[in-house]
């Protein structure tokens, strides 16, 4: 049976009940002096985990955008490129696809680089001189541009066919037909599924611990490890997850409802 009002018009008694818990959480956390002590040793991995997910879901992003452009285009060898990446991709774990990048492919990306160098008389690097961090990155972009792909994919042939054919009778070019046509119209409906796997780089840039990349995760593994305060630890740990995702999907919403109010002006 569907709903008798909008799931937008019921008050938001779920976000009071999470506002509560955070609140709560976060008073305990401010005034007991080994959550402090916890939350002062994360402080670092809060900054790592911001980079490692903006860092990665650009590049993440941008690679989803060409796939999905190469799986529309004409050309048949384009589209099946694209779908064998994507459906590649997609069949890997993250954190499979994290060891592999790490310990695979950028040691082979080393050796070529080498074997280059030599060529043209440069200077040659090592394996470790290829940071963690960046292989964590390369390996979450990958990851995720496959899924982003498809999400582009589905926006941009959800937009209606009659609109871009009257372009092509103004006679507007491919990147004009893009940029002015296809695009903006295509945002409406890429939006909420590109902020719900932004949501979920956040949680799965845990993963870059893994590595040993001094994400919020892994500075929690080791202070546990150091001063035995799982509970405390760990506390802090999830509920700076839960801020953090919170705040954006939030924020995601507040953006996905002004865009919709903005079409219903416009028409």
């Amino acid at each position: 049976m569907m709903p008798s009002a909008p799931p937008d018009r019921d008050f938001p008694w779920w976000l009071v009940a999470i506002v509560g818990l955070g609140a709560y959480a976060l008073w305990q956390v401010l005034t007991d002096a080994v959550y402090l002590q916890v939350l002062d040793t994360l402080r670092q991995g809060i900054l790592i985990t911001i980079f490692v997910t903006l860092v990665g879901f650009a590049m993440a992003a941008s690679m989803g955008m060409l796939l999905a452009i190469a799986s529309l285009s004409r050309s048949l060898i384009l589209r099946q490129m694209a779908r064998f990446y994507v459906e590649i991709i997609r069949g890997i774990p993250i954190i499979v696809l994290l060891l592999y990048v790490a310990f695979v492919f950028a040691p082979a990306l080393v050796a070529s680089y080498n074997w280059v160098a030599e060529l043209v008389g440069a200077e040659a690097i090592r394996t470790r001189d290829f940071p963690l961090l960046w292989r964590a990155i390369i390996a979450l972009a990958i990851g995720y541009s496959a899924f982003i792909a498809e999400v582009f994919r589905a926006g941009l042939q959800s937009v209606d066919r009659g609109q871009i054919e009257a372009a092509e009778a103004l006679g507007m070019g491919r990147w004009l037909r893009f940029r002015f046509i296809i695009f903006p119209q295509a945002i409406r409906t890429i939006l909420p599924p590109l902020g719900n796997d932004f949501v979920a780089m956040v949680k799965d840039s845990s993963l870059v611990s893994v590595l040993g990349v001094l994400d919020i995760t892994q500075l929690g593994k080791v202070t546990a490890a150091s001063n035995f305060r799982y509970f405390e630890t760990y506390n802090v740990v999830a509920l700076i997850y839960l801020m953090m995702t919170i705040t954006l999907s939030m924020g995601l919403r507040r953006l996905e409802r002004y865009m919709r109010q903005g079409q219903d002006r416009g028409t």
